[in-house]
Parts: C-alpha cells; sequence; structure tokens
C-alpha cells in the first residue's frame, strides 16, 4: 500500500497498477497450469448416466479401463440411472469443479434440454464441455423368429395397427434410443408404441420373451447376439452401411429416406472447473481415444473414434440440442 502512495504522488500508479495485475494473472496462470499437471491426484468418478451393460456403459468401461491405466489412478464407473438419463445428468452439475466428477453423456443430455419441461439443471450453461468420445449408430432388430423379415414390413404392419407396433429402448423415456423410435414413426408416418427401459439388456430381454415388436438402440448392445443369430436387424441408422453389419441396409436405403440418428459420446465436467484441467482431461482422453488399438477396440464395439477439442465438442453438442428441439417440437413430445 505505501508502494502504491507513493507512486500515486509520482504520477505512476497506473503502470505499476497494470504491471501488478499482469504480474498477478501470469501467477494465477502459472498456478493453474501447474494443477492441471498434476491432475488427477486421488480416483475420479466418471458417471455414466445409464444402467449397468448398455452401449454406453460398455464404451464407458472400456474407456475408465483405459483412463485408469494412463493416469495411474482409478477411474471408477458410477451408473446412475433414471429419468431418461438426467438423474445421472444432475449428480455431475452438483459436484465439485475440480475435474475430479466427470459425465460420461450421451445424445440423451441434448435431447433432454427440449424433451423436459423442468430441468434441476441447465444443460448449456451448468456444464464445461470436455471432448466428443465417440460416433456410433443404432440397429433395428426384431427376433430371429420374427415373421417381419424388412423395415417397410415392419412400416406396414404399424399402419394396420396404430399405436399396437412396440418398440423397447434403453436409456428410458426421452433417451436418445427412444427418439430414434419416434423419428422413425415421425417420418414414415406411423404410431409406434414406447416402452422406456432402463438399459439394452432388459429391453432386449423382452424382444427375446415377445413382449416388444423391435427394439432399436446401440449396436454394441446387439452385435453379437445379431452375429449368433437370435436378433435379425432390419436396418441400422446410419447414412451409408457400417463396418460392423455391411450386409444390413440402413434405414434410409430400405424406403425411409433420409433418416441418420449419429448418437455421441462425450465428456463433460461442472461448469466452473479450471479450463487448464478441461483442457488436460481432453487432451489426455483424446490421445488414448485416438491410438490404433483404441480405434479398433471401438470399432468392433461398433463406435467409431472421435477426439475433438473442447470449443469443438461444445459446438457440436449446441447444435445437436437445437436438431432435437426440432423433433421434439414437430412430435409433440414433452415431460414434467
Amino acid at each position: 500500500m505505501i508502494l502504491m502512495f507513493n507512486d500515486r504522488r509520482r504520477g505512476g500508479c497506473g503502470c505499476n497498477l497494470q504491471w501488478m495485475g499482469l504480474t498477478l494473472l501470469l501467477m494465477l496462470s502459472v498456478m493453474q497450469v501447474s494443477v492441471a499437471a498434476d491432475f488427477p491426484t486421488r480416483p475420479v468418478r466418471l458417471v455414466v448416466h445409464i444402467g449397468a451393460g448398455s452401449s454406453m456403459d460398455i464404451i464407458g468401461r472400456v474407456l475408465a479401463q483405459k483412463m485408469t491405466d494412463f493416469w495411474g489412478y482409478p477411474v471408477i464407473v458410477d451408473n446412475r440411472a433414471g429419468a431418461g438419463g438426467m438423474l445421472g445428468i444432475d449428480v455431475v452439475a452438483k459436484a465439485p469443479a475440480d475435474g475430479q466428477t466427470i459425465l460420461f453423456a450421451s445424445s440423451s443430455m441434448g435431447i433432454g434440454a427440449s424433451y423436459y419441461k423442468k430441468l434441476p439443471f441447465d444443460p448449456l450453461h451448468d456444464f464445461a464441455p470436455i471432448t466428443q468420445l465417440t460416433s456410433r449408430y443404432n440397429a433395428l432388430v426384431v427376433p430371429s423368429t420374427s415373421a417381419v423379415n424388412g423395415l417397410m414390413e415392419l412400416i406396414h404392419l404399424a399402419k394396420s395397427k396404430p399405436g399396437q407396433v412396440s418398440f423397447g429402448s434403453g436409456g428410458g423415456t426421452g433417451s436418445s434410443d427412444h427418439m430414434a423410435g419416434e423419428l422413425l414413426g415421425l417420418m414414415s408416418g406411423v404410431k409406434l408404441l414406447h416402452v422406456p427401459y432402463k438399459s439394452g439388456p432388459q429391453a432386449i430381454g423382452d424382444l427375446m420373451a415377445s413382449q416388444l415388436t423391435f427394439y432399436i438402440g446401440g449396436i454394441p448392445v446387439s452385435l453379437s447376439m445379431i452375429k449368433s443369430g437370435k436378433l435379425k436387424p432390419l436396418g441400422v441408422s446410419s447414412l451409408k452401411r457400417i463396418a460392423q453389419l455391411p450386409e444390413v441396409p440402413t434405414m434410409a436405403e430400405s424406403g425411409v429416406a433420409g433418416y441418420e440418428v449419429n448418437v455421441w459420446y462425450g465428456l463433460l465436467a461442472p461448469v466452473a472447473t479450471a479450463s487448464s484441467t478441461v483442457e488436460k482431461i481432453a487432451r489426455d482422453v483424446s490421445h488414448i481415444i485416438k491410438s490404433p488399438q483404441m480405434k479398433s477396440r471401438l470399432l468392433e464395439l461398433g463406435v467409431e473414434a472421435e477426439g475433438s477439442s473442447p470449443d469443438e465438442f461444445g459446438r457440436y453438442f449446441r447444435a445437436d440440442i437445437a436438431k432435437w428441439a426440432k423433433v421434439v417440437r414437430v412430435a409433440k413430445l414433452s415431460a414434467e
């Protein structure tokens, strides 16, 4: 304070204050970089907002193991299913902003922004996007014993029985799988009956027990049963055929022109998390995701590796929210 008083009398206060401000910013920057360089210093919690055994959970656990190996600290998967995934998302929104609690999110989060009238968090303002991990597509499957052999056959059946042809989705009401089914009904002009489940395996269990007409969900859940002949795929949600199921046509090929659902997985942190920590996690995880071994493993599981920067993921995340808002509005879907 004495130094500042003396400078004021000599007319040098402004310059000195500016210098002190720059010095303080530099010190804070160095401290932040130091903290980020040391991250993590204890086990990290990876919150997966869907039940165990789902496509999302499968990918989350593969990633958690690789992150554990890379960081040398356990990355613990914490499944928080419920309310279309919104329950688990809220857990992270309210977590300490120290990078130790990370959200493993999916397109369900972008859908929920418009599907739910009231949310305990703000998807756009309560989170810091870290990185888009992967892109994955859905498969529409029926039991191998089903008399339905093609997508248009299924649509004709649905037209003859409005509201009676049922489909199951993992992740519950408002999830990306639910919206994939609603989008199919919207684009093909049929009324389908949605039956929500907390996870894909639960839905497939009821499908095999003839409690559902079809299941639409992540390829990682149904792939092994497709290959073993227990499930019959009628289409995939990509615009181009996928490497894992090259013989299966896209839904667009099969008669629903323009149909596409790309379900992303990504990491987000509480919004107040230091940018240096967010950037370090993004760099480390992108390095893991883009390694040849991991890319190959993810492809086997039915997803494609991405590994974007926080800024890139932020832009993609905002665009995805806008896209699904249109579907929710046109289909007149909402929940409290």
